[in-house]
């Protein structure tokens, strides 16, 4: 059971988690103040925290540290993460303590606006698993007849118990998402943001803060990640006198949404966690948080997946298809997914999308018999939609041009020749969610690739109230139809996509069972798109193909083994035109696959420990049961250079442990101390895999 104290006197709430303790008071104004977020406290310790008070600086400070959630009003100037405006037109809130609730590992504190009908209640869960606290907030209007207007309403806010110095984060764009950059936390405030109407290529919403000494494997680390997957926002502050917190949540700049009279409004989950032993132990409990309370099925291996895409484009019909699939099938592939290209008028991203009925020249009676051979070869069947997107040049549109995001007298931005529907509006999301149904029933349908390749722009909703509410709405109905299909097609399995990555995060990861990580499939580029992706997300949600060489995207020339070497280290797929593939490579791929299948369960369900070596050199490890597996990468080389053993970790120094493939027999101390000595081919775009496992102590 989780651990959670209150101390009456002091007004004082101590969580604790297995390794960490996080502890909050009120003070004498009734502000929800932040008192500790790291090493396990006792309650008495913690007591002593809550009796601090930190001074002001000067007259334009003010006193008692920082704040649970930012609010605007009083003398307070850093980020507000609540801003409101009340019907008289006051802003701000003064706060009155309301009580709170304890009901297992979930705290609620309730806080009540002075005067006006306004109830904010901040919202802490903790499990007996893992370190990770999660925080949101509900926002409740009690009148009986005013709005209140919401400008602002963030999930929580965070406090550094020490100087931050240096923050980790995500950059970006399309075919290079997932880049770890990490930079000095200046004295000032830095935003993260996008404002995109989802999660987006360009930022994560995910951070990592330490004092800039930690290592992946040493160092206080203190890390936190946003489960929404429209715009958001993180503001983080480091005060003159070192102080760092952040605030974030859902929304950007300049929207305003009205709070009717008996309404709430939750925003989404703000998780964070603490840990000591650096950045490769902080992606560890996120890994194992995911696993454990947001993925739906989490126990079930990825299935081996073949996509169409590359090898047909929109070129996509029945007999074209079934060839394909009887190839797969013969590599070992366990779900066959047609991609873009089989519904309407769709022979180019000009037309079509909208119209979700299989194009009868291409598919004359329908898709049920491509389906039905699919499974007949021993695979399952999967689809790829795209179902918040319109072309006007379809008869969707031009039946329902309303149904569109778009505002009075301004222009359509079309963007990939598309518009995005507005799925706020109960008769487009019903219409979604019918065709959707129907198509996965009517044609036994496994699994969906959930597509969505442009942004929000022209986000209006003309005739509504409250417009601006459709920046929540879109995201909220997203996850509505999602949670829908999912229960009413328990076997259906979705991935998330958004031109690649776009939408990865933890509210999306809720809703289905992987993203695809990167529409470039370069194995050299997916090298440093994976590390990234890794900081919060486990190997078995990481989708990850092999295509063809030369690269689409790059025009780079890669080994076949290389190839499935990197993508091994994720939710294997296949990408390549498999007619063009030589018996050579098919009998290597068929062999690599199976090798795959051997290891997967160590992949998806062991625990990943990022290695790194001379040079280029860099590897992922996965410790599961008496197993270790290591996949290693070498991009390139100097001539002559050979790389040194590579440094393991988590085994064990007294036992043994033999590799399954060349039958070597390793010192587990040898291997922690001077490390595994590597197979490497000669030349550049080098890669091994190597398989151990524990024979005895």
């Amino acid at each position: 059971m989780p651990d959670l104290h209150f101390e009456p006197d002091q007004r004082l709430w101590l969580l604790c988690t297995p390794s960490t303790s996080y502890a909050i008071r009120l003070d004498e104004n009734d502000d929800v103040r932040h008192v500790h977020w790291g090493a396990p406290l006792t309650p008495a310790q913690a007591r002593e925290l809550g009796a601090r008070t930190p001074p002001a600086g000067s007259s334009f400070d003010t006193a008692g540290g920082a704040e649970e959630i930012a609010v605007e009003g009083g003398a307070r100037f850093g980020a507000a993460g609540l801003q409101v405006r009340f019907a008289d037109g006051t802003r701000g809130v003064e706060w009155h303590y309301a009580g709170h609730d304890i009901d297992g590992g979930h705290l609620s504190i309730h806080l009540d606006d002075r005067h006006y009908p306004l109830r904010v209640t901040l919202h802490y869960r903790v499990h007996d698993d893992g370190d990770v606290i999660e925080r949101w907030t509900t926002l409740e209007n009690r009148s009986s007849a005013e709005l209140i207007a919401v400008q602002r309403s963030d999930s929580a806010a965070w406090t550094l118990p020490v100087a931050g110095r240096r923050v980790s984060h995500l950059v970006g764009g399309w075919n290079s998402e997932f880049q770890l950059r990490q930079a000095e936390v200046p004295t000032a405030e830095t935003v993260f943001t996008s404002r995109r109407g989802m999660t987006s290529h360009h930022a994560n919403p995910w951070l990592a803060l330490d004092d800039g000494t930690a290592t992946e494997e040493h160092g206080d680390v203190w890390s936190t990640a946003l489960a929404w997957s429209g715009s958001w926002r993180i503001t983080l502050q480091r005060d003159p006198r070192g102080r760092t917190t952040w605030t974030g949540g859902y929304g950007h700049e300049g929207l305003t949404w009205s709070l009717a009279p008996g309404e709430s409004l939750e925003t989404p989950v703000f998780a964070g966690l603490f840990t000591t032993g650096g950045f490769g132990a902080a992606s560890r409990s996120w890994h194992e948080h995911v696993r454990r309370h947001v993925l739906t099925h989490p126990g079930e291996p990825r299935p081996v997946l073949y996509n169409s895409w590359e090898a047909t484009g929109f070129d996509v019909d029945e007999p074209g298809q079934t060839a394909l699939a009887a190839r797969a099938a013969r590599l070992g592939v366990e779900l066959f997914v047609v991609d873009d290209g089989w519904f309407g008028e769709r022979v180019s991203d000009h037309a079509g999308l909208g119209d979700w009925t299989p194009n009868p020249d291409r598919f004359p009676n329908g898709l049920r018999p491509l389906s039905a051979e699919v499974h007949r070869l021993g695979m399952q069947f999967g689809l790829w939609v795209e179902p918040e997107m319109v072309n006007p040049d379809s008869d969707l549109y031009r039946e329902h041009p309303d149904w569109v995001l778009h505002m009075a007298h301004r222009s359509r931005t079309e963007m990939r020749q598309q518009l995005v529907l507005n799925l706020a509006r109960p008769d487009t999301a019903a219409w979604a969610h019918a065709w959707l149904d129907r198509l996965v029933a009517e044609n036994d349908i496994d699994f969906l690739k959930w597509d969505a390749n442009r942004p929000m722009t022209e986000a209006g909703w003309p005739g509504h109230p409250d417009p601006d509410r459709v920046w929540i709405e879109q995201t909220r109905a997203v996850y509505q139809i999602l949670d829908r299909l999912r229960a009413d097609h328990p076997r259906l399995r979705i991935e998330a996509c958004s031109g690649g990555g776009g939408r990865a995060d933890l509210g999306v990861v809720a809703r289905t069972d992987q993203v695809w990580t990167s529409d470039n499939t370069d194995p050299v580029d997916r090298i440093g798109i994976q590390h990234g992706f890794s900081q919060l997300f486990p190997a078995q949600v990481m989708g990850a193909w092999v295509t063809d060489s030369p690269n689409v995207a790059t025009a780079r020339r890669t080994p076949l083994r290389f190839r499935f070497h990197v993508a091994m280290a994720g939710a294997l797929g296949i990408g390549g035109d498999l007619a063009k593939w030589t018996e050579d490579e098919l009998k290597e791929a068929t062999g690599l696959i199976a090798t795959y299948k051997r290891i997967r369960p160590a992949v998806q369900h062991g625990t990943a420990y990022r290695l790194a070596g001379d040079g280029t050199l860099t590897a992922v490890g996965y410790r599961y049961e008496d197993q270790f597996v290591v996949l290693a990468w070498c991009p390139s080389r100097p001539f002559g250079h050979q790389p040194g053993p590579l440094r393991l970790t988590a085994l064990d120094p007294g036992a043994s442990y033999r590799d399954q493939d060349t039958g070597a027999v390793h010192s587990g101390a040898v291997l922690l101390r001077s490390g595994l000595p590597l197979a490497l081919p000669d030349g550049d775009h080098a890669s091994v895999l190597v398989h151990l496992v524990r024979i005895g102590s």
